[in-house]
């Protein structure tokens, strides 16, 4: 039976959540931590090399900042390189959140919704039916 394929994004997801879990745990740990786990399994696929949810968390250069090392690591078959890109990408991402807040909760210059809320608004509500509307607001809402 073949071994399931992870994502760069599963991988991110996956140290991410040891992060969550542990928060005293260091980077270096979730580094080898990943080895451990990953090392002789199949590569991630080198078509999709983005972490999608993340751009709410931080600018793209922040999350996208060791996705070049995730690359080189797929193409190189180097487990230790996807795991280093993967650590950067995850440490950039938590330092700008400490450093500046979630995005979106500075100052309007950085809230990604400022200019374009009133066009989506009326762009939801033209295409979207309503009782999809009506479901979306109740899980808003929770």
């Amino acid at each position: 039976m073949a071994q399931e394929q992870a994502s760069s994004a599963d991988l991110f997801r996956w140290a991410q959540a040891l992060k969550r879990e542990d928060p005293e745990l260091s980077y270096k740990g979730i580094k080898e931590r990943l080895l451990r786990e990953f090392l002789g399994k199949p590569f991630p696929p080198l078509y999709n090399l983005t972490i999608p949810e993340q751009d709410s968390r931080a600018p793209e250069e922040d999350w996208s900042a060791g996705l070049s090392l995730v690359r080189r690591g797929i193409q190189f078959e180097d487990w230790s390189e996807i795991a280093d890109g993967i650590v950067l990408s995850l440490e950039q991402t938590e330092n700008y959140e400490r450093e500046r807040g979630p995005e979106g909760t500075r100052d309007k210059w950085h809230d990604r919704s400022q200019g374009i809320a009133q066009a989506e608004a009326k762009a939801v509500g033209k295409w979207m039916p309503e009782e999809l509307m009506k479901l979306a607001e109740r899980q808003t809402n929770k």
